[in-house]
């Protein structure tokens, strides 16, 4: 497998301001240092890829408004690699844009396409396990999604029921797909955790540009031809324009809906790295090391007493403390201070007044 044929694609168009008061609409959780360690959930994604992928085949597919934020948070990443999406269309248009702009650079792509806001704790076993995925796709028409072993009975992910009766010849460490589910109820989550071939859906994917390409083509025929049509123009000063035109008027739909589950090859590498969505502060308190007392904190000087279950997140203040709280966030950014209860958090929209 060339490394020099390795690609990475980066989908980073998400608005959601789930983590405010640290993330906003204007800039999104992925722009933000959420773990307190000096680099943005987009510059962690593109460093676990380090050994993997060169500089010159990262691809990030964003909003437009995001373009200036991306290229200043990736200053190895060649401008003509960020990819502006006019409005937002979900994820089947975002990756069609990109295949068929990477099949007209390097027919020979081997493409990994991520989320730009998750995170990973074991970086060596990621790495391991995505050069093992690519070797299965680099000369297959194989489609590889990863499955997160589940920790718990999960509502907030989709499932992929695995048949682990016999893995693949290529590589016993990858199976063919059953079927994807769809984010359960308590009780079905339940039931699926109890089995051992439900994985958590990560949203990662990987394929040879061919693949993919004839997939879309196969399955989604009007989203290829647009794309298609578009070819004279990639690469060049006219591409942002046709772009422009264009996308809007793709249907607005999920790669999952619109190739995973009607494709035939398809396959699942069951890997279990310390994988989050980061979806929720919860998520976050979940996947950070904690005191003897539960609580986790993220800031430089965080006092806290008789305090239990909390996350704080208080980067900017020289010194904090907390008393008597149980179960709450505490977080900061700028001029904006948040408290409030972790089993209330699905609330904080309303408090941060996005539309």
């Amino acid at each position: 497998m060339a490394r020099n044929n390795n690609h990475l694609v980066i989908m980073a168009g998400g608005v959601g301001s789930r983590f405010w008061p640290m993330s906003t609409p204007e800039r999104p959780k992925q722009f933000i240092d959420v773990l307190g360690v000096g680099k943005t959930l987009l510059q962690l994604t593109v460093e676990r890829f380090g050994t993997l992928v060169a500089p010159e085949n990262i691809w990030v597919v964003t909003n437009a408004k995001y373009a200036d934020i991306v290229a200043e948070q990736l200053p190895d990443t060649p401008r003509t690699n960020i990819l502006c999406e006019p409005c937002r269309r979900n994820t089947a248009p975002c990756i069609a844009y990109v295949s068929w702009r990477i099949k007209k650079k390097d027919p020979k792509a081997n493409i990994v396409v991520t989320p730009s806001d998750h995170i990973v704790m074991n970086v060596q076993e990621f790495q391991r396990v995505i050069e093992e995925c690519m070797k299965f796709t680099s000369d297959t028409d194989a489609i590889v999604t990863l499955g997160m072993k589940p920790s718990r009975p999960e509502t907030g992910y989709g499932y992929i029921q695995a048949n682990l009766s016999q893995p693949s010849l290529r590589n016993k460490e990858i199976f063919r797909v059953d079927s994807f589910r769809e984010k359960p109820d308590l009780q079905t989550a339940q039931q699926y955790i109890s089995k051992n071939n439900y994985f958590w859906n990560a949203g990662i994917f990987i394929w040879n540009v061919n693949t993919i390409v004839n997939a879309f083509r196969m399955y989604q025929p009007s989203l290829a031809k647009i794309f298609e049509q578009l070819l004279p123009v990639y690469g060049t000063p006219e591409e942002q324009q046709a772009i422009n035109e264009r996308f809007p008027d793709c249907e607005n739909i999920s790669v999952d809906y619109a190739i995973m589950e009607k494709a035939e090859e398809i396959f699942v590498c069951p890997a279990d790295f310390g994988w989050s969505d980061l979806g929720t502060w919860g998520s976050l308190h979940q996947q950070s090391k904690k005191d003897l007392y539960g609580n986790a904190c993220i800031g430089q000087d965080i006092n806290l007493f008789e305090s239990h279950n909390c996350i704080i997140h208080t980067t900017q203040e020289k010194k904090v403390v907390v008393q008597g709280l149980d179960g709450y966030i505490v977080a900061e950014n700028n001029d904006t201070l948040l408290i409030c209860k972790l089993s209330e958090e699905q609330r904080i929209k309303q408090f941060s007044g996005e539309n």
